[in-house]
């Protein structure tokens, strides 16, 4: 699942690769990419919902859910809503909104530091801004597909699943974090990992928020440990 400036073709540099080895399905949610756009209004609240409604019809199974940033909100979600589908869900540069009243204050900090750089500088590095400037220019331009905007996101966090919630759900949960992320830090998503009783945490040196798009070799690197880590799991001893 797509972030907030994604659709389902922010992903070429992972399908490309993973479908050697996977069956990969992208989603465009509502008011993105081909999704929805004949709608007046979107609700960030109604995303898992979707996500549940591609996961029943195309009848998937040991489903691993990857979310970007607010996508992991909507991925966590849909995953307690059908954990007979979904063996895992990575969260990626996120929470997944989970409710915890430390994790929130820890959040809040971040998001008041963000705030004070530029978007693009929140998201990708100087150096990469640099010295990739077409992929700069493609990865700005991703949001002109989308139709959905910011504020018809600002329901989406409400009411976030608690720690107990995660955690009982025996989901195999994983937080994917890069080190140079301007958004979110690396010590809240450790804190999140610590809470969250049997997580994982995949924390990837030198990689900003936008990790995916600007280091695609170690973003695909760390889903697939992922991916192999929750099909042992599921493998009868």
């Amino acid at each position: 699942m797509h972030g907030s400036g994604g659709h389902h073709a922010a992903w070429w540099q992972q399908v490309a690769v993973l479908r050697e080895h996977y069956t990969v399905v992208t989603v465009d949610l509502r008011g993105f990419g081909n999704s929805g756009s004949s709608m007046p209004e979107f609700d960030g609240q109604d995303f898992p919902g979707d996500i549940v409604a591609v996961l029943d019809r195309e009848d998937l199974t040991d489903v691993l859910l990857f979310g970007q940033s607010i996508g992991a909100v909507a991925a966590l979600r849909a995953g307690l809503l059908r954990p007979g589908r979904v063996s895992g869900v990575a969260l990626g540069h996120s929470l997944g909104s989970i409710s915890h009243p430390e994790l929130s204050e820890l959040v809040a900090a971040d998001r008041a530091e963000a705030v004070r750089l530029p978007v693009i500088d929140r998201l990708l590095t100087r150096e990469f801004q640099e010295n990739e400037k077409a992929m700069t220019f493609l990865f700005q331009q991703q949001g002109t597909f989308n139709v959905a905007t910011m504020a018809d996101l600002r329901n989406l966090s409400a009411g976030g699943p608690s720690v107990e919630e995660v955690t009982a759900s025996g989901l195999d949960i994983t937080f994917l974090a890069g080190e140079r992320d301007a958004v979110i830090s690396p010590a809240t998503v450790r804190r999140a990992h610590e809470l969250v009783e049997g997580s994982h945490l995949e924390l990837v040196p030198g990689a900003p928020h936008s990790m995916y798009w600007e280091r695609p070799d170690l973003f695909n690197a760390a889903l697939i440990r992922i991916r192999e880590r929750v099909s042992q799991r599921k493998a009868p001893a």
